[in-house]
């Protein structure tokens, strides 16, 4: 009878596992595809263009301040005369997962580093105090993707970035991104917005980015998204796969902006050469999605940081296949064309 007993036990675990084990590989495996440079990106969102104050090619879309002035002048010691153009430029792809090692962009390509570095429990329900919470944690690989430099738009446009393609960054070996405490070590003002009356000015950037473009003055905030504070992919209220992946993208801009990795590139500053801006104008930025189902056309395709995920991205993300997120990445370009 003993035998017997061990016998169906032995039975029992083996059928369990063979019932868990297709939802744990679900839930662990990495989706996504590589993106199509014609049919995957919004080409509306180039514009407005614009010379000096004036739009050359306007659109629905919000643009950022530009200089007033047509004609600009740079180099030393003797300047040289050029033209001030304006222009929103792709400049970087981003994969936003929960899953470590997981290059959404790259097909959904899931990459065993051969250590235990950037893993464990990283999404899902949690229980505090007692009391539901949702809590997600999410890792961000940032692409260097010059699109318009690679595709030959403007031959010879040297205010385009002129570069490769390159995986720049990935927060699984990034010990300031998976730790909270850590990560006060690069802004250490975080307490300073931790308020109550400093959140509640976040829900004034949530309406200015949704309406037109978000509040640089409060760059605290994420707009809709929930506080840029803590600068890591800690999402304390999770929503959904959306809003917090795009919440951790913007997290991520703003790190890499603390940093010295990002410069600024809008704006009169911007017109001769890249400048150092340690806190993130979020203005500069647009970000529109290209995994799971990419957005390519609509005022909304290419939202700024912070905006409403309500318009467009609502249905975009879905169990299993659909919840590793892709983004390209647009950046706004001040530039002297010489």
């Amino acid at each position: 009878m003993k035998g017997l007993r061990l016998l169906t036990l032995a039975l029992s675990v083996f059928a369990l596992s063979a019932v868990l084990s297709p939802r744990a590989e679900a839930q662990s495996k990495c989706t996504g595809k590589f993106v199509n440079p014609i049919t995957d990106v919004c080409w509306s969102c180039l514009f407005p263009l614009s010379v000096g104050g004036l739009k050359i090619w306007p659109s629905n879309r919000p643009d950022t301040d530009n200089p007033s002035l047509p004609v600009c002048a740079c180099g030393s010691p003797v300047p040289r005369i050029g033209i001030s153009a304006g222009f929103w430029e792709p400049v970087r792809l981003a994969d936003v997962s929960t899953k470590p090692w997981c290059f959404v962009n790259l097909g959904g390509t899931k990459i065993s580093p051969g250590f235990d570095i950037g893993q464990g429990n990283l999404s899902g329900p949690s229980q505090k105090g007692g009391n539901g919470q949702n809590t997600s944690k999410w890792h961000v690989h940032w692409y260097v993707y010059p699109l318009l430099y690679w595709m030959e738009i403007l031959a010879d446009f040297a205010c385009f970035e002129q570069s490769s393609f390159d995986i720049a960054y990935m927060t699984e070996v990034d010990p300031l991104w998976q730790d909270d405490s850590l990560t006060a070590l690069i802004n250490p003002e975080a307490v300073l917005f931790s308020s109550p009356i400093a959140q509640a000015a976040c829900a004034g950037d949530c309406i200015a980015a949704t309406a037109k473009l978000p509040l640089d003055a409060t760059f605290w905030c994420a707009g809709c998204q929930g506080p840029m504070y803590p600068v890591n992919g800690n999402i304390a209220a999770s929503i959904g796969h959306v809003q917090a992946s795009r919440l951790a993208l913007a997290r991520f801009a703003f790190k890499i902006h603390r940093e010295g990795l990002a410069w600024g590139t809008m704006g009169s500053k911007g017109l001769c050469n890249k400048y150092p801006m340690p806190v993130l104008r979020k203005q500069q930025y647009r970000v529109q999605m290209t995994n799971p189902i990419p957005t390519v056309s609509g005022k909304y395709a290419c939202s700024p940081l912070g905006a409403s995920t309500m318009p467009p991205q609502a249905g975009r993300a879905f169990p299993v296949k659909g919840e590793d997120m892709g983004y390209l990445v647009w950046r706004k370009r001040n530039c002297c064309v010489l």
